[in-house]
């Protein structure tokens, strides 16, 4: 029997990772004024993206049984038996272990124990508890999902200093506030299979009304806090034009949906949700990296010689 590599690829939940570490990279840039670390880099990416992967096994394997009962995720390796669950939890011990091993002895320990607690934080803490115990549960285990760009700057910077901190929570807290409005449209197009899975999302237990209006309110926040880069003088005029544009179309979704032209909008507003936080990072990255180099230096002036008086 062949080995099953597109059961075990999808597994580790690859276009959700790949968001997770297109912001830890955005994070290892802005971390420092030119070209980060190469080592660092390079460990620390495959680090954090091995941790990722094993966290979303583990979520695999935990959600097993809603998995079988949900339409949107009825066809994944473990609900369609594809895979056993003493196979998807060896990968997923493999892949935490070795990421572990990499970026404490490739990176630095301080990244290595963040991104263990961001694993244990949403695989264990959200996946297997909070999920199935409030309808915050998004919220409140949003701070694991959040944590990406943090990993990315300490694995080049080690975290040595408060402005290190600082200036990455500030990133952290983007996506911490996207996180609802992002998946709370999902929940409400996806209403009806957290319902039969017994998942008490927000949509389910205080109905898709109320939703909408948490996701107009989520959003408003959102945009007042992708001001603070600029605020703080972490960024310029490019990133704040970027924001302010791809935050004004987010509105502009989250009141569209609370009258919605059709069932799929929220969908749209989902798929909207996942280019916003990727465009917005990516003005990030710009705005710190390439623009200045795209700015032309101030022209040379001449100074007059100071004429010296004649003997």
């Amino acid at each position: 029997m062949a080995f099953p590599i597109r059961e075990y690829w999808a597994l580790t939940k690859p276009r959700v990772v790949a968001l997770i570490v297109f912001t830890a990279f955005v994070g290892m840039f802005l971390a420092v004024p030119g070209l980060p670390p190469l080592r660092e880099s390079v460990f620390g990416f495959i680090g954090i993206w091995l941790a990722a992967a094993s966290a979303a096994a583990i979520n695999h394997l935990i959600d097993q049984r809603i998995d079988r009962v949900m339409a949107r995720t009825a066809n994944r390796p473990l609900a369609t038996g594809a895979l056993q669950p003493a196979q998807v939890l060896a990968f997923a011990v493999f892949l935490g272990a070795l990421s572990m091993a990499m970026l404490i002895s490739m990176v630095n320990p301080i990244t290595a124990a963040l991104t263990f607690a961001s694993l244990i934080g949403y695989a264990i803490v959200y996946t297997a508890w909070l999920k199935r115990a409030t309808p915050q549960n998004i919220v409140i285990g949003g701070i694991a999902g959040a944590a990406p760009p943090l990993l990315g700057w300490a694995a080049v910077t080690g975290m040595r200093n408060e402005w290190d901190w600082a200036h990455a929570l500030l990133l952290v807290l983007i996506i911490f506030v996207w996180t609802p409005p992002h998946f709370w449209a999902l929940a409400i197009f996806r209403r009806d299979d957290y319902a039969r899975a017994l998942v008490p999302m927000l949509p389910v237990t205080h109905g898709v009304q109320y939703t909408r209006w948490q996701i107009l309110f989520y959003t408003v926040l959102l945009v007042l806090v992708t001001l603070l880069p600029y605020a703080v003088k972490m960024s310029g005029a490019f990133y704040l034009g970027g924001a302010l544009v791809l935050g004004a179309v987010f509105l502009w979704y989250a009141w569209r949906l609370l009258d919605p032209p059709d069932e799929f909008f929220a969908m749209r507003t989902f798929n909207y949700s996942i280019v916003y936080l990727m465009a917005l990072f990516a003005f990030l990255l710009l705005d710190h990296w390439l623009m200045p180099w795209l700015t032309p230096a101030p022209a040379f002036e001449l100074q007059p010689i100071a004429q010296q008086p004649i003997a």
